[in-house]
């Protein structure tokens, strides 16, 4: 008797949750299959530490392939999935085409950069979604002030010195305190005497982490305010050029870099799926199955659950979710292989907040108790080192070193900027050479961002349509991505908090 198929696309925390819940349950008794275009799991919260210097690339990383027995791994990104013949397309790194048939099949392909039609974004701003975009920032902001301290222009310095971040949320907050650090310290190396870097955090909302309690927020603008950092809330940006940004309130700032870190938004795939949407997630019921399709489940930032604690509305787009509803879309998966237990309807409890704030400082409230400074630092410190999968060594010995040893300010010039475009599906792959959408010849890393490919056709930026709005739907076509992969080991580690999206 040939066992059932079932086929995971995305490695994110909601797919490999899953992929892992099903191979313990199923033990060899379904053949599962993980389409992910990464062979490794990268641990997202711990992201802006690796663009920071503190924290080594791979120590955010986990081998999909030893950390999930029992699953096969297919390295690809799925172009399209066709439901009425149970098939999923996709194309592997080298450009190959691949088919997947499946019995049951689970969607789990994240989130991408929210867009918005704003002129100049798309061009010259990089998100803060996968291992490139984090290994260009970090070039990127280490070019900028080198270059700053061999410029005679007292204005083209100041410009490179100044970098914008753009929203105020989980993401943009520990970027813009992490990376204030950093350039603080290159700055004393290359710029002495001259005035500090200039970190600008934009957001529209009231105040900076909008979705934490007040007093975490009020906690967090002020470690970023004694740190040197212009947080503008009620603000955003109105253009952006090469020169500079110019933002809603009329006030123009020259500078070299605009991070974009303003939320996210589905994958592009799950409007090609052709099922019902709710703005762009694929709708599904409390048990994460497609309604009138019992073969395919969905969760993660892809799917619109609906919460059951707030009748009328759907979770939230963070990994406190995906994580939890990765396990129950496994349970529910293999009960309706008959290999389990009877299937369940996702229910949740937040667990609070964590945002790491660099060196000592963080903002945190576990199961609802608020913490700032030093004991918020070791609590958000000793989650993480928890919540790892792997390399906990390695990532604490980093912590250790880091507090002991001046940092390295190096460019390893790994990655250009034409390779993490913001409008691509895909924020965990950087292009590469002779691949779709590479520049020609002329193109150079521009210090603003440069050349920004376009999305899934490549087109240049000047044939691309608009970016749409967040609340509108992805342009349908056969676009993929699968999110970056999440925890893994034995035992489960401990639940991420809400504010690590």
């Amino acid at each position: 008797m040939s066992r059932p198929r079932v086929v995971i696309v995305g490695a994110g925390f909601a797919g490999y949750r899953t992929a892992r819940t099903l191979a313990r349950i199923t033990r060899g008794r379904a053949r599962i299959t993980l389409l992910n275009p990464t062979d490794y799991f990268l641990y997202l919260p711990l992201l802006p530490q690796v663009a920071a210097g503190i924290l080594e690339a791979r120590r955010v990383t986990v081998s999909l392939p030893g950390t999930l027995r029992g699953v096969r791994l297919v390295l690809g990104e799925a172009t399209g999935v066709d439901l009425d013949r149970r098939t999923v397309h996709y194309r592997d790194p080298e450009d190959g085409a691949g088919t997947l048939g499946y019995d049951r099949l689970v969607l789990a392909v994240g989130s991408v950069n929210k867009l918005l039609p704003i002129p100049g974004v798309a061009e010259h701003a990089h998100g803060f979604r996968g291992l490139p975009e984090a290994l260009y920032l970090r070039d990127h902001v280490t070019r900028q002030v080198e270059l700053a301290a061999t410029e005679d222009d007292p204005e083209v310095r100041a410009a490179r010195c100044t970098f914008v971040v753009v929203g105020a949320g989980y993401t943009g907050t520990e970027v813009a305190a992490q990376m204030r650090m950093l350039t603080d310290h290159l700055a004393g190396r290359d710029l002495p005497g001259v005035a500090r870097p200039r970190w600008i955090l934009l957001d529209t909302a009231p105040r900076v982490l909008p979705e934490m309690d007040e007093r975490l927020s009020r906690t967090a603008a002020r470690v970023l305010r004694a740190r040197g950092v212009d947080v503008r809330t009620g603000t955003s940006v109105k253009e952006a050029t090469h020169d500079g940004v110019l933002l809603t309130d009329g006030d123009f700032v020259a500078s070299r870099t605009l991070v974009w870190c303003v939320g996210v938004r589905p994958d592009p795939l799950i409007d090609a799926v052709g099922q019902p949407l709710e703005r762009g997630r694929l709708v599904v019921d409390p048990y994460l199955q497609v309604p009138g399709r019992t073969e395919v489940f969905a969760c993660g930032d892809a799917a619109a659950v609906p919460d059951l604690e707030r009748p009328g509305e759907f979770t939230a787009m963070t990994a406190q979710h995906a994580w939890r509803q990765g396990r129950v879309a496994g349970e529910n998966v293999a009960s309706s292989l008959g290999l389990g237990r009877r299937r369940r309807a996702y229910r949740h409890r937040d667990l609070g907040f964590a945002v790491d704030l660099g060196g000592v400082q963080a903002a945190a409230n576990p199961f609802g108790v608020p913490l700032s400074g030093p004991p918020a630092g070791a609590v958000t410190r000793g989650y993480h080192l928890a919540a790892l999968p792997g390399n906990r060594l390695r990532v604490a010995a980093d912590w250790l070193l880091d507090a002991v040893l001046p940092r390295q300010g190096v460019q390893l010039g790994l990655v250009r900027s034409w390779s993490v475009p913001l409008d691509t599906a895909s924020p965990e792959l950087a292009r590469v050479p002779g691949g779709p959408g590479r520049p020609g010849e002329g193109a150079h890393d521009g210090a603003g961002g440069g050349i920004a490919a376009g999305r899934p056709a490549d087109a240049p930026a000047a044939d691309r349509p608009a970016p749409a709005p967040p609340t509108d739907h992805p342009a349908p076509g056969p676009v993929r991505r699968t999110g970056p992969a999440d925890p893994a080991g034995r035992p489960d580690p401990p639940e991420p908090a809400e504010g690590d999206t």
